[in-house]
């Protein structure tokens, strides 16, 4: 990762910004749906790295560019480690039970 990638800042709907199809549409890729069931199951943040996925890097990255500018999750950086958190807070103020319903759906 060069410097400006490390540095790179991300932007991030605001809750009132967040749109429902948006949504759907992240959660509707099989990959991206095991990445934030993987997030909800650690319950805590997870480093780009650390998604067990079988993707490449560059995918991996499209994947949670599309999840991150549709609002299911956010990102911190550390060093050179991004660390990605699920908005499940906002998703459930916004979509009440949205959230459950596709975690608890059939795998």
């Amino acid at each position: 990762m060069d410097f400006m990638a490390a540095n790179q800042q991300y932007v991030y709907p605001e809750p009132d910004e967040i749109r429902i199809e948006a949504v759907l549409a992240a959660l509707a890729d099989p990959v991206r749906l095991d990445m934030v069931r993987q997030l909800a199951d650690a319950g805590t943040e997870i480093s780009c790295s650390g998604f067990d996925v079988a993707v490449t890097k560059s995918t991996l990255t499209h994947h949670l560019r599309t999840l991150r500018e549709a609002g299911v999750i956010m990102g911190r950086q550390q060093g050179t480690a991004r660390y990605n958190s699920l908005r499940r807070n906002e998703l459930d103020a916004l979509f009440p039970g949205l959230l459950q319903g596709v975690l608890a759906a059939r795998r």
